[in-house]
């Protein structure tokens, strides 16, 4: 089961052409853990700790399981000369097909930057901050998303990479009771929503998301004071370190997309059934690149779609296997793949042709040259954990949106 997950990582591995690796602000921490290290998007990385991807998969989902993400890209977008936030956030929606707009200050979208056909270059979170936009973009295209940024927006907005931070992610049922130890009113933040604190002197941007399916937290830190709070979080019961093997097996079960897999250049957010992500207002004026492949698509339909397949037995099909009908015919291909630790057996997604797409559609996939039974299965596999504060905790919240300005 765990050579399976691995496969993915192995594969974003052999991508990677740096002869020398990069490390994050907790590479000693992690060596020091027993962690098996792998180059990943140009960084070495922890794929998995002692304990085992299986374990730390159904920790995370039990308890808390603390992962280092140092390597995503953090930056901050500022309107030139003194511009206003809603200046920002203007430049910004000419690259992405989110309503960036209207997000209030302390809220996080979840978009794409999208080309002039439509296709995905890479998708990211957008937080709206007091008088700034922060973002977190992938590893893999981090440097990429800085020059596409720095080509389109530097007439209008500061483009800041904020290199000297680190970003870890607190997952699981218990992970913001274990971190509402540190700062209480982290406790009162609502799924997609952010808000800063100082700890210990230090200034976190404390997010309620994440990438399992978990409720969880991500946290920025400076890079120099990362170990410290992360130590100060493995101290506690309920948290253990988490790699990116079962990092891999979460967002698959949860349904999450993994950037140059399941979405692409030459995928729309239409047809990776990321359709929920383009707000109205951007469905209807546009003013995105893509906008009118995507529009018509929106209209007409995509003609294929990103699944949830469920095989039959225990052997995980990989990414690249050809999905066929009934008759024999081929419809699709899978883009993820391997064992869900939560599900109890193998999971994946893929592509289909939109004919085939309806929850419950028999389906074969090719396993090494044998057919494998399989269904169209409803995405996410397992239930998400998301939560949404009361009205009450609101209050607390409110009160920190006036230090965002101030923000990473």
């Amino acid at each position: 089961m765990q050579v399976g997950i691995f496969r993915c990582i192995r594969v974003e591995s052999r991508l990677t052409d740096q002869t020398e690796l990069l490390t994050t602000p907790l590479d000693a921490l992690h060596r020091e853990q027993g962690a098996r290290m792998v180059p990943f998007a140009g960084y070495d990385m922890p794929v998995q700790y002692p304990t085992g991807i299986l374990t730390e998969h159904k920790h995370t989902r039990a308890a808390a399981g603390l992962f280092d993400v140092s390597h995503m890209g953090q930056v901050r977008i500022t309107a030139s000369n003194g511009g206003s936030l809603e200046e920002a956030a203007r430049a910004l929606e000419a690259l992405v097909p989110a309503d960036i707009v209207n997000l209030k200050p302390g809220r996080i979208r979840y978009t794409q930057f999208t080309n002039a056909q439509g296709g995905i270059l890479d998708d990211l979170m957008v937080t709206a901050m007091g008088d700034h936009l922060y973002l977190v973009v992938n590893a893999g295209c981090k440097a990429a998303d800085v020059a596409h940024m720095e080509a389109h927006l530097a007439d209008s907005c500061e483009i800041e990479v904020l290199s000297s931070r680190a970003l870890i992610a607190l997952q699981g049922p218990q992970a913001v009771e274990v971190f509402a130890r540190l700062v209480p009113d982290a406790a009162a933040l609502s799924f997609m929503q952010s808000a800063t604190w100082d700890l210990d002197g230090h200034r976190l941007l404390v997010s309620r998301s994440g990438y399992t399916g978990e409720d969880g937290l991500e946290i920025s830190v400076p890079g120099g004071a990362a170990e410290e709070l992360v130590r100060r979080l493995l101290a506690e019961e309920e948290v253990a370190p988490i790699g990116l093997g079962a990092r891999d097996s979460l967002r698959l079960e949860a349904g999450l997309c993994l950037y140059g897999h399941d979405i692409d250049a030459i995928t729309t957010p239409v047809e990776a059934a990321l359709t929920w992500s383009i707000q109205k207002r951007r469905r209807e004026e546009g003013g995105f690149p893509g906008a009118e492949t995507i529009q018509r698509q929106l209209a007409d339909g995509p003609g294929r779609l990103r699944v949830g397949v469920r095989p039959e037995g225990r052997a995980p099909v990989r990414e690249g296997a050809t999905i066929r009908n009934t008759s024999g015919d081929d419809i699709g291909v899978v883009t993820s793949g391997g064992f869900g630790g939560t599900v109890g057996g193998p999971v994946a997604m893929g592509y289909v042709a939109e004919a085939h797409a309806a929850v419950g559609t028999p389906v074969e996939l090719d396993l090494r040259g044998k057919g494998v039974p399989a269904a169209v299965a409803a995405l996410p596999f397992v239930p998400n954990g998301y939560r949404r504060c009361t009205s009450r905790k609101r209050e607390v919240l409110n009160h920190e949106r006036q230090s965002l300005q101030h923000g990473p």
